[in-house]
């Protein structure tokens, strides 16, 4: 959500901001909403308050033995009460309007965002690891890995396409790379390990601004509860509604759980293997901050990502969105993108976002600096730390061999009960 006192002050940087990131000029339509707003809440007000005025000299009038006047004051009494329920109305419709207006206009970007219309323009700022100089020519996951237990027949039988189904040695690898990230991330990164629910409400999506913009891309029960398409809306909306303290250290949390989305919008888009799914596991990372220190918590939670693919010795690259290919919400974004040898390319693994007061507004999370009586609205970040079905691929591509099967990486050696090599099924 956006400051309207800012809007009010610097229309046309708003306006430009806007048509960055591929709308329309709409300052000035904002500012009339809110000037329509303002006057019927003040036209409320002034009713209530003259209301109140006129029901006490009525009192006053009848202890004067004045009847006319008090007659009077009962007619005027009567016609506002009347009136009201129309001026209420009229100041709850340019609420609504504005709000909803508001609600649908994207994060402003931060100055150093390049521009750019998508990810053909994005901007790469590093590249760390070696890419393995293969004897053979590398496969790609989805032809590996039906004979190592990636079963994508009957994840589509059972649930329909972009589902699968690991057994084995497969599932086990997968489940160690989480309980990894997550010792990762707790133990060596400080962040407060959580487990959160993967159904909440449309506040919960709203506030982190996944309502109302993506709503076809989420799942939703009958029941009315929305299913996460990741646990930064659990974890952010923690803090809904809340003052915190100083917030003079960040709060960190990190949680792995399920999550859904209908990939609305990519048909034909990796239909192969399991880079694109309905359901699949994360490790997210959040972090609540003061204003200040977003941009160092935003690069200390890249580097937190970073740090499981290089403990993984997994060749990436950290790529700077330009303003056409970031996040609705987003006022910058790093993407770290994985090598794989079998697509010869590489593949968005980690999204990292500093999303500025942007959802903090939204659901009104604040923070009272020391010595201060007035708040604050907090800073919110969010990324992945990682994307566990990704980096199972990222993993069975670089470290596949001749024979079909698949070294474990050293580091997931503790999670694996000796198991140091995946074996194609004869």
């Amino acid at each position: 959500m956006h400051d309207i006192a800012y809007i009010r002050s610097h229309p046309t940087e708003f306006d430009a901001a806007m048509k960055m990131r591929g709308g329309e000029a709409v300052s000035d339509s904002i500012i009339a909403l809110d000037l329509k707003r303002r006057e019927a809440t003040t036209k409320v007000q002034e009713a209530q308050s003259r209301r109140n005025d006129a029901s006490k000299a009525i009192g006053q009038a009848m202890g004067q033995g004045d009847k006319d006047k008090a007659e009077a004051l009962k007619a005027e009494v009567a016609q506002i009460k009347a009136a009201m329920p129309e001026w209420e109305e009229a100041e709850r419709e340019a609420s609504a309007e504005l709000s909803e207006l508001l609600a649908s206009l994207p994060n402003i970007p931060a100055a150093d965002v390049p521009p750019g219309s998508d990810e053909n323009e994005n901007v790469e700022v590093s590249q760390w690891g070696e890419k393995r100089d293969f004897a053979f020519e590398p496969q790609e996951h989805a032809d590996i890995g039906p004979a190592l237990g990636m079963d994508f027949e009957t994840g589509t039988q059972l649930s329909g396409a972009r589902f699968t189904f690991l057994r084995g040695d497969m599932a086990r690898l997968h489940r160690a790379l989480a309980q990894f990230m997550l010792d990762q991330q707790t133990r060596e990164n400080g962040y407060t390990e959580c487990n959160p629910p993967v159904l909440v409400n449309d506040d919960a999506m709203y506030g982190t601004d996944k309502l109302p913009k993506f709503a076809e891309d989420s799942f939703r029960t009958t029941d009315g509860r929305w299913l996460i398409p990741t646990s930064e809306v659990s974890l952010t909306a923690s803090v809904a509604g809340h003052i915190l303290g100083d917030l003079a250290e960040p709060t960190r949390l990190t949680a792995h759980t399920l999550c859904f989305r209908s990939e609305a919008g990519s048909a034909g888009r990796d239909t192969r293997g399991l880079i694109r799914q309905h359901q699949f596991e994360k490790v997210e990372l959040v972090s609540i901050c003061r204003p200040e220190d977003s941009e160092a918590e935003h690069e200390r939670m890249v580097r937190c990502a970073e740090g499981i693919l290089e403990a993984l010795n997994l060749p990436y690259r950290r790529m700077l969105l330009c303003v056409g290919d970031m996040g609705f919400g987003a006022r910058k974004t790093f993407d770290l993108e994985v090598w794989l040898p079998g697509q010869d390319a590489y593949r968005e693994i980690s999204s990292c976002s500093n999303t500025g007061e942007f959802q903090a507004r939204r659901m009104n999370a604040r923070y009272r600096p020391e010595g201060e009586k007035k708040t604050r609205f907090v800073h919110t970040l969010n990324g992945s730390g990682l994307a566990v079905g990704r980096t199972l691929v990222a993993v069975i591509e670089n470290y596949q061999n001749e024979d079909g099967s698949v070294s474990v990486p050293e580091a997931l050696a503790p999670y694996m009960g000796g198991v140091t090599r995946l074996e194609p099924a004869a």
